[in-house]
């Protein structure tokens, strides 16, 4: 299937001179979100992953279905202030100010094996506190998954130790 023809792009979006890049054309197709849970699962099927870690919001969507077919379990990772019980927390910086991003204490167990999940791979700053967190916790990332890579920005070069599978790219 080519994925290309079930993104939406939205230029201009959020702010002049972006490209977005819109998955929920993917989630409204069937046949689309199958295929993209479908080729998540065939890359990680032989991993023996424990965990799927999804950062909020987009790596929900694609995260949790993947755990749920695979018969493992879900991490959500939030900002800070969303999650109820006692977390890891982890302060990362954007192109402007910073953010904080948290995970539940007990979610990862000390040597589980972890595929982190999102719907882009860009810079790679986000999905890089997420992998800090995880080994924060115990976790051994196993396989960085994602939906679409923006390959000019060059976030892979970040996880060069790391499995990285990303189904589509885009030259931005």
């Amino acid at each position: 299937m080519n994925l290309k023809d079930k993104i939406r792009v939205v230029e201009d979006f959020p702010k002049k001179g972006i490209s977005f890049k819109d998955v929920t054309t993917i989630l409204n197709d069937g046949d689309a979100f199958k295929y993209v849970i479908d080729s998540i699962i065939d890359h990680l099927k032989d991993k023996n992953i424990d965990v799927i870690v999804g950062p909020e919001a987009r790596g929900f969507l694609f995260g949790a279905p993947a755990a749920y077919a695979l018969g493992i379990s879900f991490v959500p990772v939030r900002k800070k202030g969303k999650l109820p019980a006692e977390t890891i927390s982890l302060k990362y910086d954007l192109e402007y100010g910073s953010d904080e991003l948290e995970i539940h204490k007990d979610a990862i167990k000390k040597g589980q094996k972890v595929a982190i999940i999102d719907d882009l791979l860009a810079t790679g700053g986000t999905t890089a506190s997420v992998v800090k967190l995880v080994e924060q916790a115990g976790g051994e990332v196993k396989s960085l998954d994602f939906v679409i890579e923006l390959t000019e920005l060059n976030g892979r070069d970040k996880f060069k130790d790391y499995d990285v599978l990303s189904l589509v790219s885009y030259d931005i």
